[in-house]
């Protein structure tokens, strides 16, 4: 073989090499990301899991004093119901936009009864779904930069080449519900 067959050889083994790199680089970070969504809306189902708890005890405080409130009742334990671990996240975004819904009527209504806002227990059910309201929130906005980064890193080349060949598809961000952005102050203290 003569010396310039040996470069061009040589040329095209380092192209080869260089490309192998990138789209081996370029899968191992979309997985990655993958990954990273997966785990973020895992964090979020466990403080979803949280709230679901707490619900129970929320509506069993107020129950007594509420009689009349019983719709709002029912919207609380009905959201509950729907909640499922299992189910695809758009379709557990959507029950957890009910359940915020459902938890800020209940909260409006107890402002109604003062008999409630002196029950520590009440309160204290209350601070904690706060806390946690506000926990979902933050992860929310954690799982949804990851699919940003992964929607964008899906989108751009060389990463479009390999969603298309292995079928990857765009995710859907965890979309807040617009009542959410202006959430009420649910402090039942004078």
């Amino acid at each position: 073989m003569s010396f310039p067959g040996i470069a061009v050889l040589f040329g095209l083994i380092v192209v080869a090499a260089v490309a192998g790199y990138i789209v081996v680089a370029s899968y191992n970070a979309i997985v990655a990301l993958r990954q990273r969504i997966d785990k973020a809306w895992a964090n979020i189902d466990v403080v979803l899991k949280q709230r679901h708890d707490l619900l129970p005890n929320l509506v069993a405080a107020v129950r007594g004093v509420m009689a009349f409130e019983r719709d709002v009742l029912t919207q609380v334990t009905q959201a509950r119901a729907a909640y499922s671990p299992t189910a695809p996240i758009p379709d557990q975004a959507v029950t957890s936009d009910v359940t915020s819904s459902a938890v800020r009527s209940l909260f409006a209504v107890v402002e109604r009864y003062p008999d409630l806002k002196s029950q520590a227990n009440v309160e204290d059910l209350q601070q904690e779904i706060e806390r946690i309201e506000s926990m979902i929130a933050d992860r929310r906005e954690l799982y949804n930069d990851q699919v940003y980064r992964y929607n964008t890193s899906i989108g751009q080349f060389p990463g479009v080449l390999l969603a298309a060949a292995l079928g990857w598809k765009a995710r859907q961000f965890f979309a807040a519900d617009p009542r959410d952005i202006a959430r009420p102050d649910t402090n039942l203290g004078s």
